[in-house]
């Protein structure tokens, strides 16, 4: 059985612990309601911005072509998985690290190449050998995300997709915020952007046809998308990093919640023994001066 000073370090060393596990939850609390704003404006943009542009490549012209558009082949992959740069956020890196082994697991005859933003991802594909292609470390790790940011890493998965021919297909991984409980793993395509293939249909019950709406250009298409698409793929990337960051404060606020509870149980239980400890403590001490006054 420890003695009583053992258990009055280690519960000096848990309290000590429970507070900081309290202070990290208001910290994470403070940034989720920031970030959390941050997403909510954001993502009507990047909707809306994705399904415009889909629609209006699918009703651009067979002879048109654009490189951020084309279709290639499907033998090279480039994986953007985006991670945290710090732990003690529950299960937020490893459900991403997961998806990340999955993706090169089901495509594994194809060549895939890693594009990691954030530290934890980093160094566990590091760890086991994969392909790396660079790296982003501190994107998200302060909290928030500025634009020229994300704007960096677009523009490098850009340059890499028309510049590399050997690239096919771009895909990225990060976790979409839900609420402070719940964030959901997304893994979609980013390049090349979809075309949405629009499926005429007769409502029921009428006897006339819908009609598609055509797009008028009042400058030439070539000039529009070369403009508009590399705003869609920066928007798609900032939108994600904003979400894994709400995701990341979400997790973290939830995960030191339950820290600072598991912490309330541990020191109830070690002052409960504690004083078990002291109360037979002090029964030995009277039972020796008994013994020792009826010796005399």
């Amino acid at each position: 059985m420890p003695n009583l000073l053992d258990i009055r370090r280690r519960l000096k060393s848990v309290k000590n612990t429970q507070q900081i596990t309290k202070a990290m939850k208001m910290v994470s609390a403070a940034k989720l309601k920031r970030a959390q704003t941050r997403v909510v404006t954001a993502r009507p943009f990047a909707n809306k911005m994705t399904d415009v542009l889909g629609g209006l490549a699918d009703r651009t012209d067979e002879n048109f072509h654009h490189p951020l558009l084309d279709a290639r082949g499907d033998e090279r992959y480039l994986l953007v998985l985006v991670t945290a740069d710090k732990g003690l956020c529950g299960a937020f890196n490893t459900n991403l690290i997961k998806a990340g082994q999955a993706f090169v697991t089901n495509n594994a005859d194809k060549q895939v190449e890693i594009l990691p933003v954030g530290r934890k991802g980093r160094d566990f594909f590091r760890r086991r050998g994969a392909t790396l292609s660079g790296e982003y470390i501190g994107v998200t790790g302060k909290g928030r995300v500025d634009f020229s940011e994300a704007l960096d890493i677009a523009r490098d998965i850009i340059k890499r997709f028309t510049e590399d021919e050997g690239i096919d297909k771009v895909f990225i991984i990060y976790n979409e915020f839900r609420s402070v409980l719940q964030q959901r793993v997304v893994t979609e395509q980013l390049l090349p952007v979809a075309r949405q293939t629009s499926d005429v249909a007769e409502p029921s019950g009428s006897a006339q046809p819908l009609t598609l709406v055509d797009y008028i250009y009042e400058q030439p298409p070539a000039e529009i998308f070369s403009q508009l698409l590399p705003r869609l793929v920066e928007t798609q990337i900032f939108r994600a990093l904003l979400e894994s960051v709400a995701s990341e404060q979400g997790a973290r606020m939830t995960a030191m919640d339950s820290a600072s509870k598991n912490a309330r149980e541990l020191i109830d239980s070690l002052t409960l023994n504690m004083n078990r400890v002291r109360q037979a403590a002090i029964t030995n001490e009277i039972i020796e001066v008994v013994s020792g006054a009826a010796a005399l």
